[in-house]
Order: C-alpha cells, then sequence, then structure tokens
C-alpha cells in the first residue's frame, strides 16, 4: 500500500518482534555459508580484483540456500516466505559486508516485480539464474521521481547515474514516466560503466540507453506506486543490513578491547571505553527495535510501513556509522591500516548513509506523514 501524502492517524497493529524459530535457522545457514566463503580478508581480496562482485557466493546464496527465493510465491518457484526472513538475510550479509546483489535483485527488484504482478522474471529471478536491478541512482528517495529516462520511437534513450546492483544484472528494469521496461544487459545500445564508488563491495554503475530495445512490463499510474513500494521495502532491507553491520563493529570491538593490554591493563577494563561501548550497545539495540518493527510491517502490509520505514532509515543510518567510526578509534592504530576490516564496515556503513535517501530526507519524511505542522517533505 502506498501512503506517501497519507498521515499516520491510527495505531497500528503488529505481531510479536522477536525472532522466530525459523528466521534463527535461517540466520545460521546463512552466517555458517559466509563465514566459510566471505570472511573478512576473502572480502577485501575481492575489492582489489577486476570483478568486485562476488558472483560464484551469489549464486550458491541464490540457488543452493534460496535467498532470492524468499519473497517470492511458492507457484513460481519461491519459498513463500516474507519479508521478515528477508530482512534476516540482510542483516547476515550486512554483517558480512558481503559483495553479492541480494538488496537490489532479493530485495527492491522482487518487490517491484511482486507488486506489478510480473511472473515470469519472478520465476527466473527466484531460481537464482537471474540477476535483476531497478535503474533508479543509488540515492534515490521512496516516492522521488527521477526522469532520466526517454521513450523515442519505442527505444528508450537517456543515463541514469550511480545503480547498485547494476553490475551483475541480467536484466534491468527501468522506469519512464508512468511506463516500466526490461532491458536486457546485452541490449543493443546498452553501455554499462562501473565508477569509483566508496564501498567498493557495492558496485555502483553508470547506465547509458542510446536507442535501447526494451520490453513494456507494465504501464499506467500504479508503475509510480509500485517503484515507491519497492524503494521502501528496499529501505526496510538496507535498515536491516545497516543493523547486521553495527552489531558486527560492536561484537568485533568488544572482542579486541578483551584481549588488547596497555599500560598493564586490558583495555576493557578502562571506564571511558566502557561507557562508550555501553552507549553503543543502547543505540543498536533501539536500531534492532526499529529495524525489526519495519520488517514486521513490510511483512503484514501494514499502513504503518511509511512511518516505519523512514524511522528505520533515519535511525539506523546514523547508528550504523557510530558503531563503524567507534571500531575504528577503539582499535587504535591497527585500525587504521588497509589490513584491517574497520576500513570495509565504515565504507559500507557511510555509503548506506545516503542510500535511498539520506536520514536527513527520511527525518523530513517522517514529519510530513506524522502531521507535524510546518513540516517539509
Amino acid at each position: 500500500m502506498t501512503a506517501a501524502t497519507t498521515s499516520h492517524t491510527a495505531t497500528p497493529r503488529t505481531g510479536d518482534l522477536l525472532y522466530t524459530e525459523i528466521e534463527d535457522d535461517l540466520r545460521s545457514s546463512v552466517r555458517s555459508l559466509l563465514d566459510k566463503r566471505s570472511s573478512w580478508d576473502a572480502v577485501l581480496a575481492r575489492t582489489e580484483s577486476a570483478d568486485t562482485t562476488d558472483r560464484e557466493l551469489w549464486r550458491t546464496l541464490a540457488g543452493e540456500v534460496g535467498c532470492a527465493a524468499l519473497a517470492v510465491p511458492e507457484d513460481l518457484g519461491g519459498a513463500g516466505a516474507s519479508w521478515r526472513e528477508v530482512a534476516v538475510v540482510a542483516e547476515e550479509l550486512g554483517r558480512a559486508v558481503a559483495p553479492v546483489p541480494f538488496l537490489g535483485s532479493a530485495g527492491i527488484a522482487a518487490a517491484l516485480l511482486l507488486a506489478l504482478g510480473e511472473r515470469e522474471l519472478l520465476a527466473e529471478l527466484a531460481s537464482g539464474e537471474l540477476v535483476v536491478a531497478l535503474a533508479v541512482p543509488f540515492g534515490t528517495v521512496p516516492g522521488e521521481r527521477p526522469v532520466t529516462v526517454e521513450l523515442r520511437e519505442g527505444r528508450l534513450s537517456g543515463t541514469v547515474l550511480g545503480v547498485a546492483d547494476a553490475a551483475a544484472a541480467h536484466v534491468l528494469l527501468v522506469p519512464v514516466g508512468d511506463a516500466l521496461y526490461a532491458v536486457g544487459s546485452k541490449a543493443n545500445g546498452l553501455a554499462r560503466h562501473e565508477i569509483v564508488s566508496l564501498d567498493m563491495t557495492r558496485p555502483l554503475v553508470d547506465l547509458v540507453l542510446d536507442g535501447t530495445d526494451a520490453r513494456l512490463i507494465a504501464q499506467g499510474p500504479q508503475v509510480h506506486d509500485a517503484v515507491t513500494d519497492a524503494l521502501r521495502i528496499g529501505a526496510v532491507l538496507l535498515a536491516s543490513e545497516q543493523l547486521g553491520l553495527a552489531e558486527r563493529c560492536l561484537d568485533m570491538t568488544v572482542e579486541y578491547l578483551l584481549v588488547r593490554r596497555q599500560f598493564g591493563r586490558v583495555l576493557g577494563s578502562f571506564q571511558a571505553l566502557k561507557h562508550r561501548l555501553a552507549d553503543l550497545w543502547v543505540l543498536i539495540t533501539q536500531a534492532r527495535a526499529v529495524a525489526r518493527y519495519a520488517a514486521e510491517c513490510a511483512a503484514t502490509g501494514s499502513p504503518d510501513l511509511p512511518v516505519a520505514a523512514a524511522l528505520a532509515q533515519a535511525h539506523c543510518s546514523v547508528v550504523v556509522q557510530q558503531a563503524a567510526e567507534e571500531c575504528i578509534q577503539m582499535h587504535g592504530g591497527i585500525g587504521f591500516t588497509w589490513e584491517h576490516p574497520a576500513h570495509l564496515f565504515l565504507k559500507r556503513a557511510k555509503s548506506t548513509a545516503i542510500a535511498l535517501g539520506t536520514a536527513e530526507r527520511h527525518r523530513a519524511a517522517l514529519a510530513g506523514l506524522v502531521g507535524i505542522p510546518g513540516a517539509q517533505r
């Protein structure tokens, strides 16, 4: 349900926000695979290679573990799960800063195809054989309508800057006004230029379409609503990813402070550091609450989803940056080196803080949604 211009007037009803046994089992399976195949040193090595996306890992996650099929209905070969389960996977991928196109394909693109009832692409996406990406700038806020591509004589022309997960995509979903088109990665007139981005584990691509062939997926005002909802689902999953990363930063920092000694004492025994870690733990606990609530709203189709998604991004974007910064600072000199994973965490934290809208833009949207007088969207 799209509610970008609707005031929040009723108290929503939600289910239990605690993790279920199924979600815990799913987390265990994904974490076990990532610990074996996507350790931080493997991720660091991948950032220095020609292809920064780990396609083999994604094929395993999507095809064997079934992560790409979670939100897809069973009659299309999917798992028939909810966005809660998808959010749990996002947490684990954030924790490992895994270089895979999960957010763009199994998250945003799947949500868009579900909303528009596109069965063929959904079935291929669920099988793990197809990676799909929505061709909008990664900083696009839910509800925003970027006008960068137009239809000329039945073909698409224009440029889309900074698209996430497009480097590995087999199909691009391109919004053009009130229509959505599918463009194959090998279509004539399509050029993809990978750009230098802060987060090397999630490459961004500039797309140039010059008379590109495309297939019409859907047309009408429902397309913009569906894109808005898909980006909102993306914001929810991104908050869960940020939560997982923040927890990893805290865990790694605590582990280090319990073994590192200075002036004959364990660093973790210093009161000032204890206070900083306690404050961070409180912020992450709050982040878990808002991220889980947003995932629950997405899973149940709650009318409170626009509020929950904006709140989750406004809070989690700030928390994950603080967690990554504290991780570097409390590790001392080693935390500032290339050979330590802290810089991977900081870069992912900083890049997600501007993805799908900054915290400031989500706070402004939240003010409008809850009816604060004078709030500007």
